[in-house]
């Protein structure tokens, strides 16, 4: 329900406590995301660039991911890096050792800044976090983990393999590896009740994560339950209650100290990813490995997605890119409003005001829908977005 602008914000890399300045931002650095393509097997409700290998040569992907990254850097030579984010795909199933040679490889390239962030994408298999302390002795100091739900039942209907008990032993050790901590839930699943998320949702904040992110469950076109939809085998929760567990998520998680920065992100003031904020602030950020986006500045760039086709194109070329296209004035405003306006603190009118409708503005307004002040324009109804900007943008 809050997804439906997900192509364009998949092109940017894609959701009053905190409320820092562009200008803080632009002494982080910049943002790298590096993609993992791979996993044991597709969850139904995915759509994200994920395959399904019966072996994968971890030479071979490391050195390609070294070669792309050093293709990234010869087009864009300025740092220092502010954070980089291992995506996916599951980049846990990647050897810590290839995370290390990334991570050096980085380093040398461009620098990092004192306090550079290094995220990790988790699945909570015992496999996995057994790679944990390997993981961040390699550098990576946050960890995002996909524990989905802390039921059973529900784990089996998102097609996870892990279930409540391994997730959760997966958590603890990820606390006593990494300095920060986030997971994911995923909620409004057909058939949840209000208390049940309500339980869900108070057993989850009182791990102590400073971060976390929180998924209302949506069928997405080419995934299983898109094809489940379509026969009438699965059917979305009503939006009215939909609705009413986003608000009772805003109250809770707000209640407990993690306010929303995003739409779906809370976090403690001070604990928000850093790298996230690059794109929602549209800052410049570089992607290397199999379909990862980037914006160097004002020109998008574009990796080949399928694996095979990454690798072929790195041997032709030297680099991975399908597309490097130059972006006009009028684009980067558009992209800028759609990003910004997800956070809370909102997004800096200079910049945006060639993609306004200014009218609509004016109107929505009225309407109690959006809010200007002498800098910013805020959206006060997160989960009507996808129809504020339908309507602001020009």
């Amino acid at each position: 329900m809050i997804h439906n602008v997900k192509d364009r914000l998949e092109s940017l890399n894609v959701s009053g406590t905190f409320a820092p300045s562009q200008e803080h931002f632009s002494n982080n650095g910049v943002a790298l995301y590096i993609h993992w393509p791979f996993c044991v097997s597709k969850c139904p409700y995915c759509d994200f660039n994920s395959h399904v290998r019966a072996s994968i040569d971890q030479d071979v992907w490391r050195e390609a991911l070294l070669a792309d990254l050093a293709s990234e850097a010869g087009a864009w030579p300025r740092g220092p890096v502010g954070s980089i984010f291992f995506g996916g795909g599951t980049p846990s199933l990647m050897e810590p050792a290839t995370v290390a040679a990334l991570i050096a490889a980085t380093g040398r390239h461009w620098g990092f800044t004192p306090d550079v962030e290094i995220t990790l994408e988790a699945n909570p298999s015992s496999v996995e976090a057994a790679r944990f302390a390997d993981l961040a002795a390699a550098g990576v100091n946050r960890v995002s983990l996909g524990l989905q739900s802390l039921d059973d039942a529900a784990l089996r209907f998102l097609g996870r393999a892990h279930d409540a008990a391994e997730g959760l032993a997966a958590l603890d050790t990820a606390q006593r590896a990494f300095r920060r901590v986030s997971f994911d839930l995923i909620y409004a699943l057909p058939g949840q009740s209000e208390a049940a998320w309500e339980a869900e949702l108070g057993r989850a904040l009182a791990f102590g994560t400073g971060h976390l992110s929180l998924y209302q469950l949506t069928v997405e076109p080419g995934t299983r339950f898109a094809a489940l939809a379509a026969k009438g085998d699965f059917v979305e929760k009503d939006p009215d209650e939909a609705a009413a567990l986003y608000e009772r998520t805003q109250a809770l998680a707000g209640g407990a100290g993690l306010p929303a920065y995003e739409i779906s992100n809370h976090a403690r003031p001070g604990e928000e990813s850093r790298h996230n904020l690059a794109y929602w602030r549209y800052r410049p950020y570089l992607g290397v490995g199999p379909g990862a986006h980037g914006r160097r500045g004002g020109v998008a760039t574009l990796r080949h997605k399928k694996p095979e086709n990454f690798l072929s194109a790195l041997a032709r070329n030297h680099n991975g890119l399908a597309e490097e296209v130059p972006l006009t004035a009028a684009e980067q405003a558009s992209e800028r409003l759609l990003m910004g306006l997800r956070l809370r603190e909102g997004v800096l009118l200079e910049g945006i005001r060639p993609a306004l409708d200014l009218a609509a503005v004016e109107r929505l307004e009225r309407h109690g829908l959006i809010r200007r002040d002498s800098e910013r324009l805020y959206a006060l109804q997160p989960l009507l977005l996808d129809g504020i900007l339908g309507e602001i943008a020009a």
